[in-house]
């Protein structure tokens, strides 16, 4: 990966799992970023895809809008025609890591089973998911 780009955001949309002819998922998102303050500040809108074997997971269903996000992956900026015929620019995204940050809204996650824990991570590096599955000895979960 030539250039890294990480924020955080809120999904503007739900997400959306599409395939391709040959099988593969991809996995849809919008995800607005707000930069700068007061008067100056201005929403950033940027189209966020996950491909493969992580955005068949359970993920679609925890990324619906309004929730708070932290996403990580190249970013390009794409030059397209709209509908009105002028040209546009867009910020895409194609991600290695998506994470929820903050609460979910209860009412628009699917309802657990059980003591299951969704799948909520997304990342290309296996070591950042054994983090997930880590077992502390510690009441709180903090092993400081």
């Amino acid at each position: 990966m030539s250039n890294v780009f990480s924020f955080t955001g809120t999904v503007g949309r739900d997400a959306e799992v599409r395939f391709t002819p040959a099988g593969m998922a991809v996995l849809n998102v919008t995800v607005a970023n707000n930069v700068g303050f007061g008067d100056k500040q201005q929403t950033l809108w940027i189209r966020v895809v996950l491909f493969g074997k992580r955005a068949e997971g359970a993920l679609q269903n925890y990324l619906k809008k309004g929730q708070q996000v932290f996403v990580s992956g190249e970013l390009a900026q794409n030059e397209y025609k709209a509908n009105d015929g002028t040209m546009r620019m867009s910020l895409d995204l194609t991600a290695t890591v998506i994470d929820l940050v903050g609460k979910r809204n209860d009412s628009t996650a699917p309802a657990q089973q059980g003591n299951q824990q969704p799948a909520m991570r997304s990342s290309s590096s296996p070591q950042l998911e054994s983090v997930d599955n880590f077992d502390a000895p510690y009441d709180d979960g903090i092993p400081f």
